[in-house]
C-alpha cells in the first residue's frame, strides 16, 4: 500500500507538472510580445494614459456645449412687456435675460421661423464629428497615431477660439463644423493609441476609465455655463484649455504597435526600450523580436493595412463590423435622445446637465467590474436591455415628473455602461492594421444616431408614445446582434486581417 501510494503521488505530481507546462505554453503562445517586453502596465503607460485622458475634457465640453450656447429663452415682440414666446408678425424680438445674457438664440434671432437654424447647428456639428472620425481614423492608420492626433488638437484649439468671435450664424456654424472634425479626430486617435499601449490584463479597466474624463468634463460644464452667461465668453473658456495639448509634440510617442505593423522596427525598438527602462524591465530581447516582426511585415502579410474596404471583405469580420456598428448607433441614438428627454422633464437647465452627467460616472465605474466579471458581450447585452426596458416602461407607467425622470435616468445609466463597453469592444475586435478605420467607422455610425435622436425626441409633441418606443426597441435589437460577436475579454489584440477573421 505504501509503495502504491508513493507511486500514485508521483504520478499525480507528474500529471500536474505536465498540465502546468501545457498551460504555460498556451499562455506564452497567446501573450502579446509587446506586453512581454515592457509589461502590461507600468509608469510609462500610466503617464501616457494620464496625458491622453485630458483630451476627453474638451471633447465633452464641445459636444455638449450647445446646451449653454443655445438654451431655451423666453421672448416676445419688442413692443410687449410680457414674455409670451408666441410667434407673431414681429420684426424685432425682446428676450428674457434673467438667466442668460447673450446666447446665439438672442443674438441672431433663432426663434419662430428661424428656430430650425439652432437645430441645424447641432446637426452640422455632429456631422463634423462623423467626418473627423472617418478622416482621422484613416489618416492614423496610414500615417501613425501621433501626427494625426497632434493635427487634431491644434485644429481644435484654433477653430474653438475663433468660433467665440463669430459675427453671424453662418460663420458660427462653419467654424463649429471644423471644431467638430477636430474633436472627432482626437476621440478616435487617442482611444486607439491608449488601447495599443496597454496589456491584455488591464486593457478592459483602462479602456473604460478612458470614458471617465468625458463624464467629468460633462459634469463640469454647468459650472462654465453658470459663471459665464454669455455664449462667446463660454465658448472661449471651453476652448482655451486645449492650448496645453500643443506640448504633446514633445510628450507623446508614436504607437510602437503601429510602427511594427508598418515595418519601422528601429523607431519601435527605441520607444519600447525607453518604455522598458521606465517600467524597470530589462531591454534584452526587444531588438530581436522587433526585427522578427519587421521581417513578417516585409513578407507581405499586411499589404491591406490601410484599406477601409478590408473590414467587409471576409465573412466573419464583415458580420462583426455590422453588429458592432449597430450597437454604436444604439449608443449615439439613445444617449442623446434620453438625455434630451431628461432635459424636458427637468425645468432647471443647470441641474438637468448636472444630473445627466452625475448618472454617467457610477455607470462607467460599474462597467469596469461588469466587463471583468461578465465579459464584453453579456455586459453590452444587459446594459442595452436596461435602457430598452426603461424606455418602454415610460409608455405604460402613469405620467409624472418623478416616475418618468427615474425611468429616463435608468435608461441613461444603461447607456453609460453600453458606451464604455462598446468603445472597449471595438478597440479589441478590429485588427491593428485597420483598427483606427474600424473604430472610426463605428464612431461615425454613433454620430448618425446622435444626429437622428433630436428629431425623434421632438416627435413627442405629436405622439408622446413614439419617442420612448423607438428609444426602447433600438437597444433591444442591439442586444440581439451581440450574439454574433465573440467575447474579447482576455484575448490578444489581433494584428493582421487573418487573426481578426480567426
Amino acid at each position: 500500500m505504501t509503495v502504491e501510494s508513493e507511486t500514485e503521488i508521483k504520478d499525480k505530481a507528474v500529471l500536474e507538472n505536465e498540465s502546468n507546462n501545457v498551460e504555460q505554453q498556451k499562455q506564452a503562445a497567446t501573450e502579446d510580445p509587446i506586453t512581454k517586453a515592457i509589461g502590461a502596465i507600468g509608469k510609462w503607460q500610466i503617464w501616457i494614459c494620464c496625458i491622453v485622458f485630458l483630451v476627453k475634457f474638451p471633447v465633452a465640453w464641445h459636444q455638449m456645449s450647445i446646451i449653454f450656447l443655445a438654451p431655451p429663452m423666453n421672448f416676445t415682440c419688442s413692443g410687449n412687456d410680457e414674455f409670451d414666446s408666441k410667434c407673431t408678425n414681429c420684426t424685432e424680438y425682446k428676450y428674457d435675460h434673467s438667466v442668460f445674457g447673450e446666447t446665439i438664440v438672442s443674438q441672431w434671432d433663432l426663434v419662430c421661423d428661424r428656430e430650425w437654424l439652432k437645430n441645424a447647428t447641432q446637426t452640422i456639428f455632429m456631422l463634423g464629428i462623423l467626418v473627423g472620425n472617418m478622416v482621422f481614423g484613416h489618416l492614423s492608420d496610414r500615417y501613425g497615431r501621433r501626427i494625426p492626433f497632434l493635427v487634431a488638437v491644434f485644429l481644435q484649439l484654433l477653430s474653438g477660439v475663433t468660433t467665440a468671435y463669430s459675427v453671424n450664424w453662418h460663420m458660427f456654424t462653419t467654424l463649429r463644423f471644423f471644431l467638430a472634425v477636430a474633436t472627432g479626430g482626437t476621440m478616435v486617435t487617442s482611444f486607439v493609441l491608449t488601447m495599443e499601449l496597454i496589456g491584455t490584463k488591464y486593457r478592459d479597466t483602462v479602456g473604460i476609465i478612458y470614458q471617465i474624463p468625458f463624464n467629468l468634463g460633462h459634469l463640469s460644464l454647468p459650472l462654465f455655463g453658470y459663471f459665464l452667461r454669455s455664449w462667446n465668453h463660454f465658448q472661449l473658456a471651453i476652448s482655451l484649455p486645449s492650448i496645453i495639448f500643443l506640448s504633446y509634440y514633445y510628450l507623446l510617442p508614436e504607437s510602437p504597435r503601429w510602427l511594427l505593423t508598418v515595418g519601422k522596427d528601429d523607431e519601435a525598438r527605441t520607444i519600447l526600450e525607453n518604455a522598458a527602462k521606465r517600467n524597470g524591465r530589462s531591454t534584452d530581447g526587444i531588438a530581436s523580436f522587433t526585427q522578427k516582426m519587421a521581417m513578417e511585415v516585409n513578407s507581405g502579410s499586411n499589404k491591406e493595412r490601410a484599406s477601409f474596404v478590408a473590414l467587409f471583405k471576409t465573412p466573419r469580420l464583415r458580420t462583426r463590423t455590422l453588429a458592432i456598428c449597430f450597437n454604436w448607433f444604439v449608443c449615439g441614438f439613445c444617449f442623446f435622445g434620453v438625455s434630451q428627454y431628461i432635459g424636458h422633464v427637468s425645468g432647471n437647465i443647470f441641474s438637468n446637465v448636472a444630473i445627466s452627467a452625475a448618472i454617467l460616472v457610477p455607470g462607467t465605474i460599474i462597467s469596469i467590474y461588469a466587463n471583468q466579471l461578465l465579459g464584453r458581450k453579456i455586459t453590452l447585452m444587459s446594459s442595452n436591455f436596461v435602457t430598452g426596458l426603461s424606455c418602454l416602461l415610460i409608455t405604460v407607467v402613469p405620467k409624472s415628473v418623478t416616475s418618468h425622470l427615474v425611468l429616463g435616468c435608468a435608461g441613461l445609466w444603461g447607456m453609460s455602461i453600453s458606451f464604455a463597453t462598446v468603445y472597449l469592444y471595438a478597440g479589441e475586435l478590429f485588427p491593428t492594421v485597420v483598427r483606427n478605420s474600424g473604430v472610426g467607422l463605428s464612431s461615425t455610425v454613433a454620430r448618425i444616431g446622435s444626429m437622428v435622436a433630436p428629431f425623434i425626441a421632438t416627435l413627442g409633441h405629436r405622439n408622446p408614445w413614439l419617442p420612448p418606443v423607438l428609444f426602447g426597441i433600438t437597444p433591444l435589437i442591439g442586444s440581439c446582434l451581440c450574439l454574433l460577436l465573440p467575447d474579447t475579454r482576455g484575448k490578444k489584440l489581433p494584428d493582421t486581417l487573418e487573426e481578426g477573421e480567426e
